[in-house]
């Protein structure tokens, strides 16, 4: 089993470093750092120990990563509903959809390659954050929405040593 360590950077709350055995990685964290108490729309990135999910990844722009977690193809359909009301909550979903919900066919590459978190869906608890994802970085390093982002190779090397059992923890 594979367990990520996320800790954040005492001069920057924003940045963070991701160590993935003897590895360590530069990351990016949620604009309002890691908080303990996430709640929808905060921007913070959830402290906790979280399983990975599935791996996502944009087919027109990269190749499949090698990596043990299950792997699917983005859709431009493809949607992750931010609506805490809505039934679907912290789930994919089919655009359009009614209800809000994030697009996952981005123009700026960020999910170009998307790691699901396991945060609030097992079960479900409403107003306490959606779409938690390891993703990559933006180029100018900008701070997520509350998700951990790492360099595109950076993330393919972690990605190679996960499997189904592998656990990400944010402290």
């Amino acid at each position: 089993m594979t367990t990520l360590i996320v800790t954040t950077d005492p001069e920057n709350p924003q940045r963070g470093l991701l160590r993935c055995g003897a590895q360590h990685f530069a990351c990016v964290l949620g604009r309002s750092g890691i908080q303990k108490q996430k709640s929808e729309g905060d921007g913070a990135t959830p402290t906790g120990r979280y399983p990975l999910r599935r791996v996502l990844y944009r087919a027109d722009k990269v190749a499949p990563p090698r990596t043990g977690l299950p792997v699917g193809i983005i859709q431009q359909s493809d949607g992750w509903c931010d609506a805490p009301d809505d039934p679907n909550y912290n789930r994919p979903v089919t655009l359009p959809y009614p209800a809000s919900a994030e697009e996952m066919w981005r123009a700026d590459d960020l999910y170009d390659l998307v790691v699901v978190i396991g945060h609030n869906d097992a079960p479900v608890v409403p107003r306490a954050g959606s779409a938690i994802f390891m993703h990559l970085a933006a180029a100018d390093r900008a701070p997520t929405a509350g998700c951990v982002a790492l360099a595109h190779e950076d993330l393919l090397q972690v990605l190679a040593v996960c499997d189904a059992s592998s656990v990400i923890e944010i402290v």
